[in-house]
């Protein structure tokens, strides 16, 4: 059964800063010692939780795409993290995953940050990103949307050969230090619910409206037990999913088959 190995980089970020934060990326990322096949960014890598994004916002073919493209051809590696993208007269918190063939898919954040008027500036998306990599099926999500789980639930495909809709959660973030707990706990809960592996990789530090991140970033099995946590300091940290692993939880374990079928419909 396949493996698939990831690194995530918990950083602090330059607040507005795009220059700079790429440069201080493409280090981290040129830096990487061991194999890896997906590097995960925290959410508005290049400019940090922008609410306004009239300054910052690029197109499809702006600087902070194309960087993504050129270091995940260059390093031969799955680049994946959120950015501001304006398009068609609308502002987007759009997650990237950008593949070393140039190929990207893309999700637009679903739930928009209404406490921090994230919902006056941008346009929520209607479509979820499950990505495809060695028989891996990755879910991809922005932030905020970990508290709302009916749209990260597992679709119960009602197969042994289908099983499940997806086999990891990934949650990209700017989530502040004094919301932690709800962080650490809902990362659990979301593995444990969809008996998937969850990762949530979140930044450090203090942006430009004075609001502190702790990070604790994380990576949790379908048990809800914690594989890995980092509280306060940067990290760059690259970690190796087994598959057989995971199916032989679900095998032994079928609660999945026993969840309740839904459908999402759209607004």
């Amino acid at each position: 059964m396949a493996s698939l190995t990831f690194t995530l980089i918990q950083t602090e970020i330059f607040w507005e800063d795009k220059t700079l934060n790429l440069r201080m990326l493409e280090e981290k990322i040129n830096r990487i010692q061991q194999k890896t096949e997906v590097v995960i960014l925290p959410e508005m890598f290049s400019t940090g939780f922008v609410t306004d994004p009239t300054k910052l916002a690029e197109d499809m073919d702006g600087v902070s795409v194309n960087w993504m493209r050129r270091m995940s051809a260059q390093k031969k590696v799955i680049l994946t993290g959120s950015l501001i993208i304006k398009e068609n007269g609308h502002f987007y918190n759009r997650l990237l995953w950008v593949l070393p063939n140039g190929q990207m898919g893309q999700y637009d954040k679903r739930h928009l940050f209404g406490y921090a008027k994230e919902d006056q500036y941008f346009t929520e998306g209607n479509k979820r990103l499950i990505a495809s990599v060695k028989g891996w099926r990755i879910n991809l999500l922005v932030c905020y949307d970990l508290r709302f789980p009916v749209w990260s639930r597992q679709a119960n495909l009602l197969s042994e050969e289908q099983g499940l809709e997806y086999d990891v959660l990934i949650y990209v973030a700017n989530w502040p230090q004094s919301r932690g707990h709800m962080w650490r706990t809902l990362l659990q809960a979301r593995a444990i619910e969809n008996q998937c592996y969850t990762i949530g990789v979140n930044r450090v530090g203090t942006d430009g409206n004075s609001i502190y991140y702790s990070g604790d970033s994380m990576v949790v099995d379908p048990l809800g037990e914690v594989l890995y946590q980092k509280t306060q300091d940067e990290d760059t940290y690259t970690f190796t999913l087994e598959r057989n692993d995971l199916q032989l939880i679900r095998q032994k374990m079928p609660f999945w088959k026993d969840a309740d079928q839904f459908v999402l419909l759209k607004d």
